[in-house]
């Protein structure tokens, strides 16, 4: 694929570009900057980009309704109402452990939502994943140090995620009616030694898992055998987590960071934090609405 099929989606340079998500009511993309604690809004494919200020790190957001978002934060899930962007504490997660915070989370086609933690420090196995569903919270897999492509098959049969230190994305059952795992996980795919490392995913209509490579400047597309299908160049090389966007999902977008890079490293890669368009035709699919 052509480097010119790749262009800047928004130019705002997030230390922490991450949990990008399309609304097809609006037909805005939503994404953050964790450690600048920013949530961002740019109406698909050449609106403005506007940076709201949050008062905590967030890391997702799902749709709960046309007029009400949930954000996933350090302290818990939060409502946010579209229309006035006011925040309210819905379910406390992890809100009495100041060393952790929100990471990679998505909503099942059930309306259960994963949702994942993970020191801050980026330390020890602190973290953890959990289910989440009409304002029930239970832990599916503790001692996770930083949780990652969490994402689903499109029937809801089957459950992604990654320890991204650990250098596996391993996949379980899941039940689809619920969203919760219904057997062990099991190896996906082994990067242990390859370049960079498992990030972000999301599944398409067809089963395609598509990865960014953190460190590696790179989105790849996985059959659902575990077969690399094709590899994407991205011009960041902390490219951290994929969506699909446009009014038929069409399209795949992907953020960045530039976040541990020093004033050297920066002036190597220009466009670390930016977000990006890849102008590939896909069968996406748009996120299911989250069951609070």
């Amino acid at each position: 694929m052509a480097e010119s099929a790749i262009s800047i989606f928004s130019d705002v340079a997030c230390e922490l570009g991450e949990g990008p998500s399309y609304d097809p009511g609006s037909g805005k993309l939503f994404w953050f900057d964790i450690v600048g604690r920013k949530l961002m809004e740019k109406a698909f494919p050449d609106g403005a980009t506007i940076a709201h200020d949050l008062p905590f790190m967030a890391s997702a957001i799902a749709i709960v309704d046309a007029g009400r978002q949930l954000l996933v934060a350090e302290n818990g899930l939060h409502i946010r109402d579209i229309s006035t962007g006011a925040l309210t504490l819905h379910t406390p997660l992890e809100a009495d452990n100041p060393l952790t915070r929100s990471n990679d989370s998505r909503v099942h086609p059930s309306g259960a939502m994963w949702i994942g933690t993970m020191p801050k420090k980026e330390g020890p196995k602190g973290g953890a994943i959990y289910w989440f569903r009409a304002g029930e919270i239970r832990l599916l897999y503790p001692d996770i140090a930083i949780p990652n492509s969490i994402c689903f098959s499109p029937d809801g049969a089957t459950a992604y995620f990654t320890d991204t230190p650990s250098g596996l994305l391993l996949r379980v059952a899941c039940d689809p009616l619920t969203g919760m795992p219904s057997g062990e996980p099991a190896i996906f795919l082994d990067w242990r030694g390859q370049d960079g490392w498992i990030d972000g995913s999301v599944v398409d209509a067809d089963g395609v898992l598509w990865n960014a490579r953190w460190g590696a400047g790179s989105v790849d597309a996985w059959s659902p055998e575990g077969r690399r299908l094709r590899s994407i160049p991205i011009p960041a090389s902390q490219s951290s987590c994929p969506a699909f966007a446009g009014p038929d999902a069409s399209r795949i977008v992907v953020t960045s960071a530039w976040k541990g890079l020093n004033a050297e490293a920066r002036r190597a890669d220009p466009h670390a934090g930016k977000t990006f368009l890849i102008d590939l035709p896909v069968r996406g699919r748009f996120e299911p609405k989250v069951s609070i």
